[in-house]
Formats: structure tokens, sequence, C-alpha cells
């Protein structure tokens, strides 16, 4: 006879008891109380990027009766039978509780006014959304998110996405204190605060107030905030509304056993609403385990709980953050490593035992590529080298070693199917080994064991495009797709991810597909592409005019004085031979760069992924050493490639004679005079690892030069990889120098003259973006306060004054009054 097995939740974890089951004898029924199929939580903010919930959704499950829309009220376990809501009956010989987790929403007064939400299905989104959607205020919005845990600063993440500045707070001294220690969460603020997030730490919300059409939240600090929405996401709590008179765990969930087996013998519990032997779990891993167990005990195995890693590593708000093991030194006697570059943006810690030979945990923030080695080695001897300063961390994993902590799947069960043939891409080792089906983490290591095992990997640009970003620029350029939606919809998968969608968006720029804050453009683009300008520490904006070759006028000087007095920014002369002017904020851009634009400048294209600057000396203008006139070859080709979107940032300078006052070999191209005409120099930068540039041709007159540096700049715009400098993309580059040389001045592959008329192309379609803003009434919207209304000053940014100018306040040091 059929034996009858009920699942109470349509969820993740639900989800994947039903897929390890559904070939079993159990005839297995369903309660979902979404009238969704189930879909991935994990990946909730993304569902921002299209509104499509087909993109989240699980594969379908075949096998089974799923009752959506069906919210299961009661459970008579003397008679044994579920009660749906419509009233529908249905007996079980074994009933699994997958009921998930509730949001924890604090007792703040106003908690339950319109436009206070929270943040944990699809249709609570779509709920913001239209919240957002309604508020009366043009531009960009402001809202407040109550958490700044793991799950508050995903629902930051979908309020950016929304086009919604928001505000984190926190009771916690600091962000995601579960997760990362004090150190990592001070770096990880710092970031996140230059994507147009305002960080509140160590407060909370006292109250929410309704103010006709806006919601005004007062913090605990003082602080009061101006806001379109509101949401709610300081955390879970077990869901065990559904009453079956079974005990629960101390912090709530049903206690279970080690089987996953409540009191009852007949009743399991799985996931957040499980306890097991007192623990509740809120990551899907732990929960897909204990999915496993229950599998096994109702197939008439013996299987228990194993234990939870509850390691993690994700991407929030583009920022990498990972955390394993004891994470915070918890262990007697625990010892601990610390690399904390502010510079790079990087810190690490590993946590070791008192004799510093095993691995016990560790944190990792802002580059977590070293995750999927580290963690395995978790309990394990840790090799020397990765305790010195820069030690190497890319280690060898040991075979039983768990790549796939979602589903327990260890390095040697990977290797066996690459090796066997039964695997030779990523997608393969998913279906057969399940690997990188949970959160998807670990799929950077399959590709990496995929390589190891000798199988050739794809330069796929990311997971949404099999193509790397040269084969797309050939794909845009020939097939004339405009829009990001058209290219991923004909030649991508998915939504799209801040991998691709910024370098598609440069790329569309660079083929002269309209205004960067066009309609289609705008949500492709970085936080300071968004607003043409460079976010700076405290949220304020630099204004930088483009001044070429750093020659200027009196009068214009006298314009940027005046601007720089009447909004009280600071003024600064860069090395790049321009001015920087700080301390705007975005409602103030539109009034200077007007009063700029009108005295004749135009954007500097301080803030994108284009020509920064033409650096030049006095040449023959002035200086007596100088053998031909550098300044005027710099205005003219700062003039020429204004604008030029590329995969990095460029930059350039002319020297007028040997004695390199400009510093041309340190730039992406650069050039001396010589007697003759000019040398070019390729490929050279500042920064973290400084390069020479390599001499490309000497002695050219100013046509051939030009000419030259035109089919460089095109060459490398169609062939490097995403945010790759010159540099390293010479390097890189099948037959180095050479072979570029080849290319661009001996035409080896006949393509200069398609380059050169890209150029020309780019040179003729040239337009100031700002006075395309200027000129244009939807996009000056954009340019609104993002905590009050338009034109009255933020009141979280504050300045002090330092050297007679207004500067950022640092912590510690009083501020002045504006």
């Amino acid at each position: 006879m059929t034996q009858t097995l009920v699942v109470v939740g349509n969820g993740m974890v639900g989800h994947r008891l039903v897929e390890i089951l559904r070939d079993s004898s159990w005839r297995i029924v369903v309660f979902g109380e979404e009238s969704r199929p189930a879909y991935d939580r994990v990946a909730l903010s993304s569902y921002v990027d299209s509104w499509t919930f087909a993109d989240l959704e699980l594969p379908a499950l075949s096998g089974c009766e799923l009752r959506l829309g069906e919210k299961a009220v009661s459970v008579d376990r003397a008679r044994k039978v579920v009660v749906g809501a419509s009233g529908v009956e249905v007996s079980y010989d074994a009933l699994v509780l997958a009921t998930g987790s509730v949001p924890f929403v604090p007792p703040v007064p106003g908690r339950d006014l319109p436009g206070c939400h929270v943040y944990r299905t699809v249709d609570d989104l779509d709920e913001i959304r239209a919240t957002v959607e309604a508020a009366a205020r043009p531009g960009r919005r402001s809202g407040m998110v109550l958490g700044g845990g793991l799950l508050g600063l995903e629902a930051a993440n979908a309020l950016r996405g929304m086009g919604v500045s928001p505000h984190v707070v926190e009771l916690a001294p600091r962000l995601m204190p579960i997760q990362v220690d004090e150190g990592g969460a001070g770096l990880l603020k710092r970031l996140v605060e230059k994507l147009d997030l305002t960080v509140h730490t160590g407060t909370s919300a006292s109250s929410i107030e309704r103010d006709g059409s806006r919601l005004i939240a007062k913090l605990a600090s003082g602080l009061e905030l101006d806001l379109d929405v509101v949401v709610f996401s300081a955390g879970i709590r077990p869901r065990t509304d559904l009453d079956l008179g079974l005990e629960l765990g101390p912090r709530g969930g049903y206690l279970v056993d080690a089987a996953c087996r409540t009191a009852d013998p007949n009743v399991f519990a799985i996931g957040e609403c499980a306890a097991v032997e007192g623990v509740t779990y809120g990551l899907v891993a732990p929960g897909y385990s204990m999915a496993e167990v229950v599998a096994d005990q109702l197939s008439g195995g013996a299987r228990v709980f194993p234990g939870a890693d509850v390691s993690t590593k994700l991407k929030l708000l583009g920022v990498d953050v990972a955390s394993f093991g004891d994470a915070h030194a918890q262990t007697e006697g625990a010892l601990e490593v610390v690399v904390n570059n502010a510079v790079a943006g990087t810190y690490s810690k590993l946590v070791v035992s008192d004799d510093a030979r095993i691995l016990l945990g560790g944190v990792l923030v802002g580059d977590a590529s070293s995750y999927l080695s580290l963690r395995p080695l978790v309990g394990k001897e840790v090799p020397a080298a990765l305790l010195q300063p820069g030690g190497a961390v890319d280690v060898e994993m040991p075979a039983d070693a768990q790549v796939c902590s979602c589903l327990a799947v260890t390095k040697q069960t990977i290797t066996d199917a690459i090796q066997s043939g039964v695997a030779c891409d990523v997608a393969e080792l998913k279906a057969c080994t399940k690997a990188g089906t949970g959160c998807g983490s670990c799929v950077p290591m399959l590709k990496k064991l995929l390589t190891e095992c000798g199988v050739e990997q794809s330069k796929a640009l990311c997971e949404h495009f099999t193509y790397s970003r040269a084969e797309l620029f050939e794909i845009i350029q020939a097939t004339r797709v405009t829009t990001f939606s058209a290219l991923i919809e004909k030649h991508g998968t998915g939504r799209g991810c801040d991998i691709c969608k910024p370098a598609v968006a440069s790329i569309l720029a660079s083929l002269g597909n309209g205004h960067i804050l066009g309609e289609t453009q705008v949500s492709l683009q970085d936080t300071n592409d968004r607003f043409l300008a460079n976010l700076q520490r405290n949220g304020t904006y630099s204004v930088v005019p483009r001044i070429p070759g750093g020659e200027i006028t009196p009068e214009k000087l006298i314009v940027i004085g005046e601007v720089a007095r009447d909004y009280g920014l600071y003024t600064k002369i860069t090395g790049g031979q321009r001015i920087d002017l700080f301390g705007a904020t975005v409602d103030q851009l539109p009034e200077i760069w007007r009063r700029l634009v009108d005295a004749g400048f135009e954007s500097g294209h301080a803030y994108g992924k284009s020509l920064r600057t033409v650096k030049s000396c006095v040449g023959t203008t002035w200086c007596r050493y100088g053998v031909q006139d550098s300044v005027g070859l710099a205005i003219e080709l700062e003039l020429r490639y204004r604008g030029l979107r590329s995969p990095h940032k460029l930059k350039s300078a002319v020297s007028g004679c040997a004695r390199e006052c400009a510093e041309a070999r340190s730039k992406d191209f650069g050039i001396i005079a010589t007697e003759n005409g000019w040398n070019l120099y390729v490929a050279g930068n500042g920064g973290f690892t400084p390069r020479h540039a390599d001499l490309l041709v000497s002695d050219v007159d100013t046509e051939t030069l030009i000419r030259v540096i035109d089919r460089f700049l095109m060459f490398y715009i169609r062939t490097a990889d995403r945010l790759q400098r010159t540099a390293a993309w010479l390097e890189g580059l099948d037959g180095g120098l050479d072979h570029l040389r080849e290319v661009i001045v001996d035409d080896k592959l006949g393509i200069c003259a398609e380059l050169e008329t890209a150029m020309e192309s780019h040179v003729s379609d040239y337009a100031d973006e700002w006075r395309g803003v200027l000129e244009d009434p939807e996009k000056l919207a954009r340019f609104t306060s993002f905590v009050n209304a338009p034109g009255v000053p933020d009141p979280t940014i504050s300045f002090r004054v330092e050297r007679g100018q207004r500067v950022p306040v640092s912590l510690g040091i009083p501020e002045v009054v504006r």
C-alpha cells in the first residue's frame, strides 16, 4: 500500500526534500501558502533587476501533488490529518514541517504605517516597489532599512535597484555582527558607503511617523530621517504558528533530534523552523542537509544530521564578504592573524590554534577569492606560508574537503566526475554532483578544479554571458544591439549582474548609443556614472571640469573660484593638471554645472572609465629645452579622445623633450618629443604595480602619431577584459608588444582602416554629458537630495575647517556649523 508524505511548506528546503524523494514509492502532497511555485530566496534581491519571477523559480517538480495557495491551518496528530485553509483534509503517514521563518519586526511605534514593509517574499518586493513608485518626490527616493545584518544589506541592495538611496540602521556597533568582526565590519562600512548608502550603527529607530506623503523616522541617536519607504529586515524567527502541541527549542523552532524527528515519530521538521537538538539555523545549507537526512530516514536509512557548516561567502552591494569556522576566535587560546589593507580595500583575518598549527576560521572582506581554498582547511594543519604577510593562499585542497557546503559535495566527488569523463563543464558538474546548485558560491572552485584536471575553461564574462567582453563588443557592433535587455535576451541568460551590466554599458557608450543616463542605460551604470560625479567619503560629490593640457584662461579661473566660493567647495589642483571641487551635494550638481557649462567648461570624466587627462609640460612655448609643442599636442589629443568609454580609465601625457617633465612613460599612452617628431609609449601605469610604458613607434610626425594612437585605443577597447588597464592587457596579449606593433602599425590583420573609422565616429559624435543633462528635464529630475526635499541639505553631511577650506568630518574631530 502506498504511503503518503505531506510536506507543509514549499520553500527551498521543502523543494529540496521533494526533489530527492520524487522517484520514491511515497505519494507526496505539498502545501504551499504562496500562490507561486518554489523560488530562490537567496537571490531575492536580484528580482529587482528584471521583475521577472521566472528568473527566480526553482526547477518544476514532478511526482508530487503541489497545492499552491493552500495554507495548512491545523494538524490533527491523533487522526494524522493536515487541514488546509480551504477546508481540504489530507491524511498522512509521515509529516514534514518546512514552514521556514517569519521576519522579525522590532516593536517600533509606527511600524504598521503605510509605506512600512518586511523583506521576505517576492510579494513583499512587489509591495515595496509600488510604494517607491507612488512616492511624490521626483528623482532619487530615500529609504530606511532597519537591520544591518546579512538580510538588511540584501534589502538595501534591493532598494538601490529601485532607485532609492537607503539608510541602513543597525542596533549593534557594526554591520553584519554575526558573520564579520570589528575590523572587517569597519572596512565593509567604508566600502558600502561609497555605493549611495548611509550607515548608522549603534542606534535604532525609536518611532516612525507619517507626515503627509512622507515617513519621518526618529533614531535613538537623535537624528530624524525623511523617507519614502521603510523596510524591516532585522532578522528572522522560526515559523511555528501551526500548533501541533509539540515542544519548541529554547530560541523557537520545532524541537527535533539528530534524525530531524520531533517527539511524534511520524512528524519531522527541517530548515529554519527546526531546532535540531535545540539549535536553529538561518542558512540554506543546513536546511538542505536536514532534507537529505529526512529523505534517508523515510527511505529506511539511519542517517543523522552531521552538524552545520555556517560559513558564508557572498557579494553584498558588489563587496565580497566571507566568514568561516570560528570567525570570532572564541576557541580558548585562539590566535588571530590580521592583514588590513585600507588602501586596497581588503581585510583578511585567519584564526588559528594557540600553537599556530590548526586553522580554526577566518573573515575576508573586499577580496574573498581565497575563501574556497581556506574553508576546507578548517580543522586541519595550516601551511606556514599563510601566516606570513602576503602569504600565498592558493593551497592544495584535501581530497575529502567539502567544496559545496550546501550539499556536502567533496573535492574527490567532483574530480572523480571530471576524470571519468562524466562532466566536462560546470553545468555537467552541477547536474551529476549537485555541487553549485545551492547558494552558488562554490562555482568558481568548480571552474578551478576543471582547469586543474586539464579541462579548458571558458573565458565567459560572467554567468549570464558565455562570451568574453571582446566577443560581446563584436556582437553588439555587428548586430547593432542598443540595449542591455535586447542583448541578454538574444545572446545571454538571466537578468545580468554587477559584472556584465557596467561592462555592456561601457561597450554601448563606446559605440555611441546615446547619453549614458538615457532611459535604457542609466540602470546599468556604476554609482559614479549615475550622477556624473565621484562620490566622496561623506556622501558628497566632486566636480571636475575638463581643462585640456592644464591650460586655462584667467576668466575661467575666476569662474571656478566663484563657483567654489558660492557653494563652499574644497578646491585642489590635481596631479593631472586640473582643479577638483569637492563637497557638492547631489541637488547642487546641476546648479554648479550650469554655471560651468555657461562659462565654456565641460565634463572632465573623472567619474568614468574613459580618458581622464592628457598632462603636458610647457614645451617649446616657454621652455628653453623644449623641442616640440607639447601643450598644443596635449590639448589636441585630449579634445580628440574626451568621453571615449573604455574597459578602464585612460591617462596620457606629452613631454616636450627627453627630460620628461610630464612623466609620459607612466601613462596608458605617453608621448615624448624628439628633434625629428614624437616617440609613442604605450601600456604604462602608476598605481599598486607601476609599469613603465613600452616604446611602440619613434620619430613619427604628428599625423602619423595620432593615427597610431587611434588604432591603439580602439584595438584596446575592442579586445581588453572588463576593468583591465592597458598594462595588464598588453602583458596578457599573445605576442605582446611585437604582436601589437604588427596589428596597429603594420596592419597585419587588415583592420586598421576599420579602427580609424571607429575613432573618427567617436570624435564626430562627441557631446558633453553634463550639457546633455542640463538640456533634458527628465535627466535633471534624477539630481535631487536623497534625504530631504530639493534644496534642503542632508543633515547627515558635516564638515570641519582645515587650512581655510571645508573638509569631511573625521572621527574624533569636531564638526563646524555650516
